[in-house]
């Protein structure tokens, strides 16, 4: 799974990185990103890319309780062109959720150990996401969930799952404005090659989605 991650770059580092002309509205870095919280996502429009923040834990359209989204921070890959939940927005409404590292907790003789994970080769990055829009009578809300995939050789002494990282060659097509079959979208993602990844131990501080610092991503080394 991912349910916690990091975003500690400058406003002009991502616009640079992304190719985006606009400003992003409200950017702030952020050491502790969790579930329920405002997310960066870069979404296509059908003209240009834009960058904004999305709720993270996706409410589809057709929900009548918005609590939903608490169950449904991610959507696995192999079978998210399956289900109901995610089965149309991965033909149409998939994004890009900024980071810059994430948080997993490895199992231990002495109970979880909380890393943070990044990648080798590059700071910023982007999971592969998904998002919609939900409305009740006066109430708007856009949502978005990140998709995971079984963890690679690196990660699965840590945890069995992962998100799903978008080479940086790769990020563009996930986003074009081009309505996929929900099938090519699951290929799309099943044939991504996997970047190389580092990991350091870092205290139980960012165990509370409440804390929020440096603390967060210090190393115990």
């Amino acid at each position: 799974m991912c349910g916690r991650y990091t975003l500690l770059a400058e406003e002009v580092e991502i616009l640079k990185e992304f190719g985006l002309e606009y400003k992003i509205t409200n950017y702030e870095p952020r050491y502790n990103i969790a579930p329920g919280q405002k997310v960066l996502a870069i979404i296509h429009d059908g003209k240009e890319k834009r960058a904004g923040y999305l709720k993270w834990g996706l409410v589809p359209f057709w929900a009548k309780d918005p609590k939903i989204g608490y169950k449904m921070i991610n959507a696995r890959s192999e079978t998210a062109h399956e289900k109901p939940s995610f089965k149309s927005l991965m033909g149409k409404k998939r994004c890009l959720i900024v980071a810059d590292s994430f948080y997993e907790w490895q199992r231990t003789d002495n109970g979880k150990q909380a890393k943070r994970i990044t990648l080798n080769d590059r700071k910023l990055f982007a999971f592969a996401g998904l998002w919609d829009k939900w409305t009740k009578d006066e109430e708007e809300m856009f949502t978005c969930t990140i998709l995971t995939k079984e963890a690679n050789d690196f990660m699965n002494p840590i945890h069995d799952r992962m998100p799903v990282i978008l080479p940086k060659e790769k990020q563009d097509e996930w986003i074009e404005p081009v309505k996929w079959g929900a099938d090519e979208a699951a290929d799309f993602i099943e044939q991504l090659q996997m970047e190389d990844l580092d990991a350091y131990d870092v205290s139980d501080f960012v165990n509370s989605p409440k804390n929020e610092g440096p603390q967060c991503i210090q190393s115990l080394a």
